[in-house]
């Protein structure tokens, strides 16, 4: 029951801080299952944000249910993802009703404004540590220990992207396949 309340707590503290959405969320979500938690290593951290990215529904529950799930299975799932989920539920009521007349404080415009940035902040900093652990092998960050099949399905992926705006499911099928492709080649 313990471990359960953590893992609760732990998802609580992720969504009670995770402005900007999901992706915003990743550091917030790996400071606390890799680091504090220490229930999951980074490799399988970056496979918990491929599979909760490709699930449909928000990355953070998809997150919170894998993490709940590989943990303490049903029981997990439900904890964690209730604890990710309350934050929104307590401050979206609470908002809501105070909400109009704070719409044209400049406060609270201010407030807004300034954590734009930090968001963005958040997005990168989780982007580049997904990026380096997928396109470096086992070892330091070095040009020798670059993967260069990674880096190049990395840059098809987001010229196909930035050229077409194909939808992200054909992007994941097909990454997938080239993956496949490669990895049978030379596998």
């Amino acid at each position: 029951m313990i471990l359960l309340l953590r893992l609760f707590l732990a998802f609580f503290q992720v969504g009670l801080f995770a402005f900007g959405g999901g992706l915003a969320a990743l550091p917030l979500i790996r400071e606390q299952i890799v680091i504090q938690n220490a229930w999951m290593d980074m490799a399988t951290f970056t496979d918990l944000v491929t599979i909760a990215e490709m699930t449909p529904g928000p990355i953070t529950l998809n997150a919170a249910t894998f993490v709940g799930m590989r943990l303490y299975g049903i029981a997990g799932a439900l904890a964690a993802t209730l604890g990710s989920v309350m934050p929104s539920i307590i401050i979206v009521l609470i908002l809501a009703r105070i909400y109009r007349s704070l719409s044209r404080n400049a406060i609270f415009q201010g407030v807004l404004y300034g954590l734009r940035p930090a968001t963005v902040a958040l997005i990168a900093s989780a982007g580049l540590s997904i990026f380096i652990l997928a396109m470096f092998d086992v070892g330091p960050v070095s040009l020798s220990n670059l993967d260069l099949i990674s880096l190049g399905t990395f840059a098809l992926a987001l010229f196909v992207l930035r050229k077409w705006k194909p939808s992200p499911i054909l992007i994941i099928l097909g990454t997938g396949l080239l993956g496949a492709g490669i990895n049978f080649l030379i596998g």
